[in-house]
């Protein structure tokens, strides 16, 4: 085979559709939108439109609500924090939120990093994050380290 003898597979590439150029193309005059009305012609918007009759996003009641002040943390787990520990991705002695991100473990920090205490953890670290679990809190101190809370 040369370069010269390369071709695509049959029917790979298909030519556009030139519409509205001529009775012979199959698709001049009205260009495939048919007859009059609002579909035939430009700038049609009529998604959700129920033909005048009460849409169904006015029909039924509205629920929940929320929050705009609420913060959105990104969340870590203790198994894993030790699974990084063991691969050597993460200093026990000084975990924070920069260590974290340059380890993967976050990718974005949104209102700042939460710990929450999936798993468990075995080494002895002292943790920096925005927010942490009890249960988080809980289970570092009892494997001999701390968590410190800082300000978002």
């Amino acid at each position: 085979m040369k370069l010269n003898e390369i071709k695509d597979n049959e029917g790979a590439r298909k030519d556009r559709k030139r519409v509205a150029r001529g009775i012979g193309s199959g698709t001049g005059k009205t260009a495939g939108h048919g007859q009059k009305g609002q579909k035939s012609r430009s700038g049609v918007a009529i998604n959700g439109f129920e033909g005048g009759q009460m849409p169904i996003y006015r029909r039924l009641p509205k629920r929940g609500f929320k929050n705009p002040f609420a913060k959105v943390f990104a969340v870590v787990n203790l198994d894993t924090i030790q699974k990084a520990i063991d691969a050597g991705k993460l200093d026990a002695a000084n975990i924070n939120i920069d260590s974290l991100s340059k380890a993967g473990l976050v990718t974005k920090q949104l209102d700042g990093v939460r710990l929450l205490g999936r798993g468990a953890i075995t080494t002895k670290c002292e943790i920096s994050v925005n927010s942490a679990s009890k249960s988080a809190v809980a289970a570092v101190e009892k494997a001999g380290g701390k968590v410190n809370v800082i300000a978002a």
